[in-house]
């Protein structure tokens, strides 16, 4: 009788990066460049009853970054990106604003046919920079080790701590700790950035020179639309109004008009009506609600319906309900078709409709055929294999990492932040980030160190040529500017 054989025990994770060599033409001359993807293993020290047992690997963590030839390291930045969700790759900014290369789709009216394509990107940010493109676990192809547990990874400070890791490997095998250093986040990237500023700090003695924040969020109570929370309304109405400029219900009229009235209304009347509740006259209330809807480009009827609450989703599926049309809640420029013209709220997002494809398209084909590399795995441009979402750590009060920044940059007083705002963002509202930053709790020497950029589009506000154009030379006078005494 023959023996059976044990069952093999699966060979330990090993990096399997793959690099290959790029020559990019930009605007000031021929950029030779040196592309490295693939996936790095993360280990963490492992103790048993107080006894060090070695490294043990967790997880593999994919990564392009893309460094310019010859460059010296002491003087060239290198920005570290990732988007948000959480959830999402990094294939947004990758592909759409800084990376060698970016996405051809056209834009909200005028979308592009599949299969799309992909084209040089004369404007990276690469000129200025070197880059790296981070996907957190469970997006893109990171993932855990054989027998690791995803859920580990998927909250708030696993995020900081695993992201935080990929970044202190890489400055530290590439010899860059004494380059200046950057992190780009966007979306939820930015809650994670602003965290990161703090935890570099602390935990690995790693001061950065730069935040550049895109589509910024850095307290959830500001977008959050929960019971007994009334900030987000009066927040996101200068995006109603924005939104509804953009289609056609604020005739005759500049949007910067618009918003300006909007922005007045908002940090006024409307919050002291809400707060108000029922002892708001009826003459207030009039007056009040007449002002709302024809801020928001809503029926006022609707606005008393709803007593002055406007929700966002309701706001995009009730906009143009006359005409059979909701609204893009990523960048409200866009706009798409229901089957139910009676529904309360959207069924998706006509914005991430609309990009979605295009990016997805393009990364594949992107990191075969010019990176080089080759996996058999999903990449997860947008998972919802994170959910949910841990922030234990928050339990009984809204998320935030205002006070992370703050004292990254009272710790730190030459770290700079960008912050880059769309104004048909229905996501991460304008005006809700520019009221986080003006309450940032920081001395008054250090306002200057905070700049603020707004754009005619949405949350990934480079869809929209004119927008990509002029952020990627805000971004590049960003990173080129001298260090502030």
């Amino acid at each position: 009788m023959s023996e059976e054989s044990a069952p093999e025990t699966p060979a330990p994770p090993v990096d399997d990066l793959v690099t290959t060599s790029h020559t990019l033409r930009t605007p000031t001359g021929e950029l030779a460049y040196t592309a490295t993807a693939g996936r790095v293993v993360l280990r963490h020290e492992k103790h048993t009853d107080g006894t060090f047992d070695g490294y043990e690997p967790r997880a593999e963590v994919f990564l392009v970054a893309y460094t310019l030839d010859g460059a010296d390291p002491a003087t060239r930045p290198v920005t570290i990106a990732f988007n948000g969700g959480p959830g999402s790759s990094s294939v947004w900014l990758h592909l759409g604003l800084f990376g060698p290369r970016r996405v051809v789709m056209g834009d909200a009216g005028a979308l592009t046919p599949p299969p799309w394509g992909l084209t040089d990107n004369h404007e990276s940010l690469l000129a200025h920079s070197d880059l790296v493109f981070v996907d957190p676990v469970s997006t893109g192809y990171s993932r855990t080790v054989t027998g690791g547990k995803p859920a580990d990874f998927h909250g708030y400070t696993s995020d900081v701590e695993t992201i935080g890791e990929v970044i202190r490997l890489w400055v530290t095998r590439n010899e860059r700790w004494l380059s200046p250093k950057f992190l780009a986040g966007e979306s939820y990237g930015t809650l994670r950035a602003a965290a990161l500023a703090e935890h570099l700090q602390d935990r690995h003695g790693m001061y950065l020179n730069g935040l550049m924040l895109i589509s910024s969020v850095l307290d959830m109570g500001s977008i959050r639309f929960t019971e007994g929370n009334d900030r987000p309304y009066p927040l996101f109405l200068p995006t109603y109004a924005a939104i509804a400029h953009y289609h056609g219900l604020h005739p005759g009229r500049e949007l910067h008009e618009v918003l300006a009235d909007a922005e007045e209304f908002a940090a006024g009347d409307y919050p002291w009506a809400l707060a108000r509740g029922s002892r708001l006259a009826a003459a207030d209330l009039d007056r009040i609600a007449g002002r709302l809807a024809s801020l928001s480009g809503l029926d006022e009827g609707y606005v008393r319906r709803v007593r002055l609450r406007i929700e966002h989703h309701r706001f995009f599926r009730e906009l143009l309900r006359a005409p059979g049309r909701t609204v893009g809640r990523i960048d409200g420029r866009f706009t798409g078709w229901e089957d139910d013209g009676g529904g309360e709220k959207p069924s998706y997002d006509p914005s991430i409709a609309a990009i979605t494809g295009p990016y997805t398209a393009a990364f594949n084909s992107h990191v075969r055929s010019s990176l080089g590399y080759v996996s058999d795995l999903p990449y997860e441009v947008l998972s919802g294999r994170v959910q949910p979402w841990s922030y234990k750590e928050f339990e009984g009060r809204a998320v935030s990492v205002v006070s992370k920044l703050s004292a990254a940059m009272r710790h730190n007083p030459h770290l700079r932040v960008h912050v880059a705002c769309g104004y048909h963002d229905g996501a991460t509202p304008y005006f809700a980030a520019e009221q986080v930053f003006a309450q940032l709790p920081i001395p008054d020497e250090l306002r200057d160190r905070i700049e603020v950029r707004h754009y005619e589009a949405g949350h990934m506000m480079y869809v929209h040529e004119p927008s990509r154009l002029a952020q990627s030379e805000h971004l590049a006078a960003f990173v080129t500017a001298a260090p502030e005494s």
